[in-house]
This record gives C-alpha cells, sequence and structure tokens, in this order.
C-alpha cells in the first residue's frame, strides 16, 4: 500500500508550514485502532451584529477576502453551518427583540425589521460563497414584557399558559420571516446558556421548563404550521459537576439533557443537543445515553481580546475534547471582529480575524488557525476514528468520504517530538512536531 502525505504545522512565528514525513519501523506512540465513531456536519461561526460593523471598515477586495476565506468551498475554511442570534446577542450593538408590544400574545407586531440592518446582509453576503450554508438560531432573551423581571438582562419566562403560547409562535414568526426574506433556518435552540443569569441579555431556564415548552408548546407550534425546521435541546452550558456537586445544585445532564430527553413527548420533538462552555463536563454522559442523537459544541469559548496563542491551545483541546465526546459539529463565537473585541456591555472577547478600523489592516488570530486545522481538510460525512497511544489525548483522526485520512495534533510541548503513527495495516510513519505547534495531516492511499 503506497500513502501519499500532505501535511502543515501552525506555531507561534509561522503559521500554516509544511511538515515532512519519512517511514519508519519504530514503535508507534499514536495508532489507528480501526473503530469508527461520529460523523461531522461541519464547522462555522455566529452572525454578530460588531462582526458586520468590523467587516465594513474594509475595502472590497479585503472583505473578498476574508469571506472568501472563511465560507468558499474553496476557501481555507469552508464554513458549513453557522449561527444567528433571534434578536440581540451580547455582540449586538444594542439590545432587542422582534416584538417589543406589551402583551401582543398574537405576534401581530413581530418583525425582523432591524435585521436587515446587519444580520441579514451578513448572512446573504455567506450565502453568496456558499448557497449550502446551514443555520441554527437561538434567542438570548425573549421580548422583555414576557419576562419577570420585565429587561432583557437577568430573569425568566413568566410561566403562564398565554405567554408560552405566545413565545411559541414567537420562534414560528421567525423561521417563516427569515424564509420569506431568502433565508431557510435548518434549525432552532430554544435558548442561549439556559443557565446563565447575564447582565447582557439572558433568560434562566429549567431543564422541567425545557421539558414542558418544548412538548406542549413549541413542537406542537412547529408541527401546526408545517416547519421542517429542527428543534435542538440547546444552548446548554451545564455546570462542572463537581464544582455544582459541592454546591449541592444540578449536574448538567441529570437536570437538564438527562431530565428533558427521557420525556417522550419532548424526546419525540428533539433532534439534537447543543453544549457550550461548561457543556463540556455533561456531553459524555449525554451522548453515552443518547447515542442516536446529534451534538454540536455550539459556541467556542471566547478568551479575553487578546488573541494569545496560549489561550488558542486551550480552544484547540476544546475541539479534540468535544469531538472526542461525540460532538458532529463546532461553531466559533465572533469570527471577525474590532482589535480586543469590546462588546458594547464592556466584554473584551477573541475573534478569528481583527480588522482595524484605523489602518483597515486584516489579522489572523492564532484561532483562525486553529480552526483552519480542523475545518480545511474535514468534510462533511467524514466520520471519526479511534486513537490509541500516548499521543492520543492530543490527536483527533477522521476518514473523509473519499477515503483520505486526516489526523489533526497537538505538540503542547516546548521542544520537538517525533509522532510515529501506526494504521490498521500496520505502516508506521514518522513524523517530526515543531515545538509549541498544531498540525494536520491528510493521508491518501494509493
Amino acid at each position: 500500500m503506497t500513502f501519499t502525505f500532505n501535511g502543515f504545522s501552525t506555531t507561534p512565528t509561522e503559521p500554516w508550514n509544511q511538515l515532512s514525513f519519512s517511514a519508519t519501523n519504530e514503535s508507534a506512540n499514536l495508532k489507528l485502532t480501526g473503530e469508527q465513531h461520529q460523523l461531522v456536519e461541519g464547522f462555522g461561526g455566529c452572525f454578530n451584529e460588531l462582526g458586520y460593523l468590523a467587516l465594513a471598515h474594509l475595502s472590497d477586495e479585503q472583505r473578498h477576502e476574508v469571506m472568501h476565506s472563511l465560507f468558499h468551498p474553496e476557501g481555507e475554511h469552508r464554513f458549513t453551518i453557522c449561527r444567528l442570534p433571534i434578536g440581540a446577542s451580547d455582540y449586538a450593538e444594542q439590545w432587542y427583540s422582534h416584538n417589543e408590544v406589551d402583551g401582543d400574545v398574537a405576534m401581530d407586531h413581530f418583525s425582523i425589521e432591524r435585521d436587515f440592518k446587519y444580520l441579514i446582509p451578513y448572512i446573504k453576503e455567506a450565502l453568496s460563497y456558499n448557497p449550502d450554508l446551514q443555520l441554527f438560531a437561538s434567542p438570548w432573551s425573549p421580548p422583555t414584557w414576557m419576562k419577570f423581571p420585565k429587561a432583557y438582562n437577568y430573569g425568566t419566562l413568566r410561566w403562564e399558559k398565554d405567554i408560552l403560547e405566545a413565545y411559541a409562535l414567537y420562534f414560528v414568526k421567525f423561521v417563516k420571516a427569515y424564509r420569506e426574506a431568502g433565508i431557510t433556518i435548518h434549525q432552532v435552540h430554544v435558548q442561549n446558556e439556559v443557565i446563565a443569569d447575564q447582565k447582557f441579555p439572558s433568560c434562566m431556564w429549567t431543564g422541567e421548563q425545557l421539558r414542558e415548552f418544548i412538548a406542549d408548546y413549541l413542537g406542537p407550534a412547529f408541527d401546526k404550521h408545517g416547519l421542517d425546521t429542527e428543534i435542538w435541546l440547546g444552548t446548554i452550558n451545564a455546570p462542572d459537576p463537581w464544582e455544582e456537586l459541592m454546591k449541592k445544585k444540578t449536574t448538567g445532564f441529570d437536570e437538564y439533557a438527562g431530565l428533558v430527553l427521557s420525556d417522550p413527548k419532548a424526546y419525540s420533538y428533539i433532534k439534537g443537543v447543543g453544549y457550550q462552555w461548561a457543556g463540556k463536563h455533561a456531553i459524555q454522559r449525554t451522548v453515552a445515553s443518547y447515542p442516536e442523537l446529534r451534538y454540536m459544541q455550539t459556541e467556542n469559548e471566547c478568551g479575553d481580546g487578546n488573541n494569545s496563542w496560549n489561550y488558542a491551545k486551550h480552544v484547540y483541546n476544546l475541539y479534540q475534547h468535544y469531538f472526542s465526546n461525540g460532538v458532529n459539529a463546532y461553531i466559533y463565537w465572533n469570527m471577525v471582529l474590532e482589535p480586543k473585541g469590546r462588546s458594547t456591555w464592556g466584554w473584551e472577547q477573541n475573534s478569528m480575524i481583527t480588522v482595524d478600523p484605523a489602518s483597515k489592516d486584516v489579522t489572523r488570530n492564532p484561532e483562525y488557525y486553529v480552526m483552519k486545522h480542523f475545518a480545511h481538510h474535514i468534510v462533511n460525512g467524514a466520520r471519526r476514528l479511534g486513537l490509541s497511544g500516548a499521543w492520543s489525548g492530543k490527536a483527533v483522526a477522521f476518514r473523509n468520504p473519499d477515503n483520505s485520512l486526516v489526523i489533526v495534533v497537538n505538540n503542547p510541548f516546548p521542544d520537538r517530538h517525533d509522532l510515529h503513527l501506526t494504521f490498521a495495516e500496520g505502516h508506521t510513519v514518522h513524523v517530526q512536531l515543531e515545538a509549541d505547534s498544531f498540525n494536520s495531516m491528510v493521508i491518501t492511499a494509493n
């Protein structure tokens, strides 16, 4: 059997360099076991208003370069699934919902008019590069008059029958309005970060409330209106089990995914589960209990605006963790921001790309390259493969539909290390990994 290699390495100083390979008979420290796991459904990011405003600083040529790199099927990332907010996210220019007319339970005043200013042009521009881009949406907050207290931030949904029916209709109206605008919403997730009581738009939910809303209101409303948009149980930011056990609170799985999915009626409407942030501590148990469902990492952890190499290493570990525990897709947060990524409420966050409004310079940050190692070569329909050996905790492997193998591996050490990769057929290959590097290898058998 003959193997052909394509390899790339990213280091703090020299992004995206060619690797070198040589055959060896040395004993393996990374082995493909032959086990096959979940299918890959894609990679992407989130459309937010502040991202669109950052892009507005660029010339047409620069903007084309950025959008092509993110979305075009022959670009560097080839994004296939992305997120958008229903109403304001915490990276909106200002807070809003699609219906602030108090008491309008019939949703007569529902409108996505504001989205035509920022979000819809942003999404349509991406669709011009990839018309097959899939989209999922979630609210950060319901309309304020549906909440207690009556505000975008903090609080909970008013648990009253007419409010719950109206809120289900709000989702229906959103999907239909976007369809009329020429954009298909493929999934809705009920709430961004169900346990986040934040100073930015947010809303707290219990697992029992999620179960009841999906089973008795949202699912039936989608049926009644003939929507084929999928309902997902997301986005769950379940807390660290040990930390919460010490506080005698929820473990995340038992009180959220476990509680909702164990209800037959709610389960019948749910196509998948979206986890983010501390949800990483619960996903393994959910996948083990419900392997037939699909899973997504719905929001990459966002850093502090410094876009450091060390944080990129943390992000690489998130990719490795989530895929090793069963997700089908991984979604970055803000794809593009101004330097420091400051939100309108004061938090500074990382982004794949920064655009300097004064110089018009475009900077591709370390996490741009982390995503590229995964999204560039791993295509929809790829299947994750089993790994064993000392380096298996630093690597992820996939087989693409064309039968090529993709192995992504991190060398977190301050010096070079030799990787001895053994295939199921017994062939072993030696690869030298640069110090403090991310590496991807594409292997085709001839």
